[in-house]
């Protein structure tokens, strides 16, 4: 069995919505998290709906200013953007960053703000999965370093070449995001690994045992979880709902209905995420609901992390098929 790997999601919506656009510090979190004993940082994407910074770019900076830890995007919206393009931005990232890439994708939650997205570019919202799938389709030949052509619905290209070829030979993985028959089908035909949300412990077991039973190659499980640390669980409760209002314009009890999310104590909160591991989960990927997300990681690396991961463990460096 792969070890452990735990992630951190850098805190790009959060500091938008406080009206702090100062990038450095984003790039110090990454720093700090890799100083800390994480495995992975990860950079979320949404430029209209949700703003932030953009995940690629951030990451190229995280890159440069990082030696050994994986660069995720939790999750890229490739059908906002056309695939010769993107396949060009993520083989350089994935230079930049010595083949440590992951490129988490997503089709886009349906909703008005979604919607509203996808329209200020240009792009339908109901192509929104097929453009997803002929894009990973084209990106996985234009990364081959090859002249390559494709034909699709969406995408129509002849004879294009694309240089610098990524620094993994096949590219970096692509782990998709997602839940129910249609995605979980998808995961299994297209994807390197799974990045879902899923409230109930039993959900996520049952859709990773249907996944492998249908999967086309050995992906990565892995759980993208949002926690609020606190000894006192009223509080927890109360900084959770802070900030997930904060990040969506929505109440607390709508979004915990579709995402996996924590409030309590440092044991209850490692416990909870174990149920995950134990359910087969190898890669946390950790939203923290904090204010100051300085002392929030430093309080997670140091109060959940040994719970939940031994202190002697084997690096986790996550490659296209674990």
């Amino acid at each position: 069995m792969a070890p452990l790997a735990i992630g951190y999601l850098l805190p790009t919506r959060d500091q938008t919505a406080r009206g702090d656009h100062e990038t450095e510090q984003l790039v110090d979190q990454a720093r700090r998290a890799e100083s800390l004993g994480f495995d992975s940082v990860w950079a979320g994407d949404s430029p209209v709906t949700r703003p932030r910074a953009d995940p690629l770019l951030l990451l190229a900076a995280v890159a440069i200013a990082t030696r050994g830890i994986t660069l995720g995007t939790a999750v890229l919206l490739p059908a906002l953007r056309h695939p010769v393009l993107l396949a060009h931005q993520l083989a350089t990232l994935d230079r930049l960053a010595d083949g440590r890439l992951v490129v988490g994708m997503g089709g886009g939650f349906p909703s008005p703000g979604t919607e509203a997205q996808f329209a200020a570019v240009g792009v339908a919202f109901p192509d929104r999965i097929s453009r997803l799938e002929e894009s990973i389709e084209a990106m996985r030949r234009l990364w081959t370093g090859q002249e390559v052509s494709f034909t699709g619905r969406h995408f129509d290209f002849r004879d294009v070449r694309l240089a610098p070829a990524p620094a993994r030979p096949a590219g970096p993985p692509i782990w998709l995001a997602g839940g129910g028959e249609p995605a979980l089908r998808r995961v299994a035909r297209l994807a390197d690994g799974w990045l879902p949300y899923p409230p109930a412990v039993q959900d996520y077991a049952r859709d990773l045992a249907a996944i492998r039973q249908a999967a086309v190659r050995t992906l990565t499980p892995a759980l993208y979880a949002t926690l609020c640390l606190d000894e006192d669980p009223e509080r927890a409760r109360a900084r959770l709902r802070t900030s997930i209002e904060r990040y969506y314009n929505a109440p607390l009890e709508a979004v915990e209905t579709v995402q996996a999310m924590f409030a309590g104590t440092a044991h209850e909160a490692a416990d909870w995420l174990n149920s995950y591991t134990g359910a087969g989960a190898r890669h946390m990927v950790i939203r923290l609901a904090v204010d100051d997300h300085h002392a929030g990681l430093e309080e997670f690396a140091g109060r959940v992390l040994p719970l939940i991961r031994p202190l002697d463990r084997p690096v986790a460096r996550t490659e296209g098929h674990s």
